[in-house]
């Protein structure tokens, strides 16, 4: 991709360290560069990817949708331009704990569980959404073909579980 700048994406762990295994950091960020590069965005757009723990994702649940238990994915949009022409998408935020006992409990590998977190949660960032069933399956076929290419085509991607 010569002439192309790779996509701003910002990774930032905000977790103990044993979320941190080797590989996991890059695996997110690989993730959110397949959904801006499927849009078209890989040097435009930069956004950040918080792991936290429940006790932080019920927090933000509760006090921005008024929902008081936790959730695996929650996106805050932020739209914004930041140097001219990068636009700044806003925060995916993944509760660490729900996923592995998501992935645990589907029988699935973690990575794959965490990718499709960030993917659907990139995806909110873009405006997606799944309240009707034609906007769920469009949503849904997107997060099985960028799953599917970054090798994880067993995670459950046409579930109802992603809740952000």
């Amino acid at each position: 991709m010569k002439g192309k700048r790779a996509a701003r994406v910002r990774i930032e762990i905000r977790a103990p360290r044993a979320y941190q295994a080797p590989g996991r950091v890059a695996g997110l960020r690989r993730a959110a560069r397949a959904v801006l590069r499927r849009h078209g965005l890989e040097d435009r757009a930069a956004l950040t990817v918080a792991l936290v723990d429940e006790e932080t994702i019920r927090r933000l649940n509760r006090i921005y949708r008024g929902i008081d238990a936790p959730t695996d994915v929650l996106s805050f949009p932020a739209r914004v331009e930041i140097p001219p022409g990068i636009r700044y998408l806003g925060d995916v935020v993944i509760a660490f704990p729900y996923a592995v006992r998501q992935a645990q409990q589907e029988g699935h590998p973690l990575d794959g569980e965490l990718a499709l977190l960030t993917v659907h949660g990139v995806l909110h960032l873009l405006g997606y959404d799944h309240e009707t069933g034609p906007e769920r399956r469009r949503m849904w076929a997107i997060q099985r073909e960028i799953l599917r290419q970054l090798g994880f085509p067993e995670a459950p991607a046409d579930e109802e579980t992603p809740a952000a």
